[in-house]
């Protein structure tokens, strides 16, 4: 009923091991470790795993690596659901039972994030409004302390993160689809190497079904924040956003207006 997929490339085989022990659960039919860096270290770890299937790919980016499991569940019917996640994610296997139910109950969400917080415990404020080029900007360029009623704003930080609430934007680091849903959206748009890629997808499904955050089920992140410490990083996010803007527009962008209002 549930495909998992996980992009890796250079994994830590303890991190790994960690994610995989968290999709122990009966509701988990298949795992898809695509592995863009090809390491042999990586195949032969995920022979152990019964349900794991190991697969080598080209480093083309995120999205495009989850779209070869994501295509796989499209192509067989017993899957119902896909959850795209990150190595860096743990929670407990119960947890899948949990946003499973929630997702055969109400047929109308074609995706959902739980509640995701840091090693510290604090909320990561991973589901946010579709950004404009100045939420990027205000974000990446400027001083924590400047502008900040801004920055909560498109952190959504005023609505009450206890309750369910819709949501354009989630973060890529857990996303818990219906596979209906994406036959009818489509999958990650590969045009992305990396970043936007979630928001993209996100809308789309928000479009055309309901898009939640969750905050019954609460997950752990080790985000890493690649793109705030290294150039290279730096320099491939500002690329793909520009990308990005240019699909669905810099400073007129009507379906974003429309998906901000909802909260």
């Amino acid at each position: 009923m549930l495909a998992v997929s996980i992009v890796t490339y250079n994994v830590d085989l303890k991190e790994l091991e960690q994610a995989l022990k968290c999709l122990d659960s009966d509701v988990v039919d298949r795992i898809d470790i695509i592995d863009n860096s090809r390491q042999n270290y990586i195949r032969d770890f995920c022979r152990r795993w019964s349900k794991v299937t190991y697969i080598p790919h080209d480093n083309l980016g995120y999205g495009v690596g989850h779209n070869a499991s994501l295509s796989r569940s499209l192509e067989t019917p017993s899957v119902k659901y896909h959850l795209v996640m990150n190595s860096d994610i743990l929670f407990s296997p119960e947890d899948l039972e949990k946003l499973l139910r929630y997702m055969e109950e109400n047929p109308d969400v074609g995706a959902l994030q739980p509640r995701i917080l840091g090693l510290d415990g604090k909320d990561q404020y991973t589901v946010r409004k579709l950004p404009t080029p100045a939420d990027l900007f205000l974000r990446r360029f400027l001083p924590k302390n400047l502008f900040t009623r801004e920055r909560d704003r498109y952190l959504l930080k005023h609505q009450d993160h206890g309750r369910i609430f819709d949501i354009a934007y989630m973060q890529g680091s857990f996303m818990f689809m219906r596979t209906s849903t994406l036959r009818q959206v489509g999958l990650f748009d590969e045009r992305f190497f990396m970043y936007p890629e979630d928001i993209d997808l996100t809308r789309r499904i928000a479009a055309r079904s309901r898009a939640i955050y969750y905050p019954y089920v609460k997950v752990v992140h080790a985000h890493r924040a690649e793109s705030y410490k290294n150039w290279r990083m730096t320099r491939i996010h500002i690329t793909n956003m520009i990308k990005y803007f240019n699909k669905w527009g810099w400073f007129i962008d009507p379906e974003r207006e429309r998906l901000n209002s909802i909260n």
